[in-house]
C-alpha cells in the first residue's frame, strides 16, 4: 500500500490522519515485512499489536505468526478495515484504547507472546511504561518510536537524554536499536525520524515483579526537577522528610548535592530501596 493508496483508502471512508493521536501510517509493505522479521516472530507466536493503523504491519506479522491480536483506538479505521476485509483470518482486530485495555490479560494466553507496535508519537512514553509491566508475560517487544524517544530509552548517565525512562528500562530489560526509519515511509509524512527498537526482558532483572512501581516513584521524584540537587529534589517531592533523605544518601554514599542524571541506575535503585516506603494512598 503506497502513500497514494493510503490516501485513497482514507478518502473512501471519509477519514483523515489525526494529528492529536499522532497518526502517521506506515505505507511501505517491504519495510513492514522487514520489521516483522526483525521482531523475531515465528509460526508458534501470538503477537499483540498496538496500533493496527491501516493494517500494513499487521498483515506482515500475520504472515509469520500463529495469531495476531491487533488493537486500534480509532473507530473509523476499525470500521474501514472491517468493511474492506483486508486483514487475514488469523488476525483479531479489537477497537480498544491500549492505555486502558487489560494488556496483561491479552498477553497471558497460551503459547509464546510477543508485542509489536508502531506507537503513536503522542502517547509513546506512557505506553512504553505500560509495556514494562508485561515483561513477565512477553518473550520480547519491538516498537517503532520517534528517534528522540529512542534516545531517551538507551541514554547513559551524564547525558542530556538520561532520565526515568532510561533507568526503568535498564533495571528490567535490554534495549537495542535495530533500524532507523525515514519520514518518507509514512503517510502523512512526519517531521521527525523514527527508530525501531527490540526490547528483551533481562534474564536476571534487577527488580522483583512487584518492585518497579515503588522504585519508579523515587526515580521520578529524583528527575522531577533536573536542575535541583538530589537531596532537594527528593525532599521537594513531599514524599519523604528531610532527615530520612539525608540519612539514606549518607548511608548509600551519595552526595546530596549530586543531580540524578549523574547517577547510574544501580545507585538510584539502592537509594529507592533504602528510602521509607510511601503509602499507596499518597501522590
Amino acid at each position: 500500500m503506497s502513500a497514494t493508496e493510503v490516501r485513497r483508502f482514507l478518502e473512501r471512508h471519509g477519514l483523515r490522519a489525526s494529528r492529536d493521536r499522532g497518526q502517521n501510517f506506515l505505507c511501505d509493505p517491504e519495510l513492514a515485512g522487514r520489521l516483522a522479521e526483525i521482531s523475531g516472530v515465528t509460526a508458534d507466536d501470538t503477537v499483540l499489536e498496538i496500533g493496527a493503523g491501516l493494517g500494513i504491519l499487521t498483515r506482515a506479522l500475520a504472515a509469520r505468526a500463529a495469531r495476531v491480536v491487533a488493537l486500534e483506538v480509532d473507530s473509523g479505521i476499525v470500521a474501514a478495515l472491517r468493511a474492506e476485509a483486508v486483514l487475514p483470518a488469523n488476525v483479531e482486530l479489537r477497537h480498544v484504547d491500549a492505555l486502558k485495555e487489560d494488556l496483561a490479560g491479552l498477553a497471558a494466553g497460551e503459547g509464546p507472546t510477543r508485542l509489536v507496535a508502531n506507537l503513536p508519537y503522542a502517547v509513546s512514553a506512557p505506553l512504553l511504561r505500560r509495556i514494562l509491566d508485561l515483561r513477565g508475560l512477553l518473550v520480547d517487544w519491538s516498537v517503532m518510536v520517534q528517534r528522540e524517544v529512542a534516545a531517551r530509552l538507551v541514554a547513559r548517565p551524564g547525558t542530556r537524554d538520561y532520565g526515568s525512562l532510561a533507568v526503568l528500562h535498564r533495571l528490567t530489560a535490554e534495549v537495542s536499536e535495530e533500524l532507523r526509519i525515514s519520514p518518507g515511509c509514512f503517510f502523512p509524512r512526519p517531521k521527525v525520524h523514527s527508530s525501531f527498537l527490540r526490547v528483551r526482558p533481562l534474564a536476571e532483572p534487577w527488580v522483583a515483579p512487584d518492585e518497579l512501581a515503588p522504585i519508579e516513584r523515587v526515580v521520578r521524584a529524583a528527575f522531577g526537577q533536573r536542575r535541583k540537587q538530589l537531596g532537594n529534589a527528593l525532599r521537594g517531592s513531599g514524599l519523604w522528610v528531610g532527615e530520612s533523605v539525608a540519612d539514606v544518601l549518607r548511608t548509600v554514599g551519595v552526595d546530596a548535592r549530586a543531580r540524578a542524571e549523574s547517577l547510574d541506575p544501580e545507585t538510584l535503585l539502592e537509594i529507592a530501596r533504602s528510602l521509607p516506603p510511601v503509602p499507596e494512598s499518597e501522590p
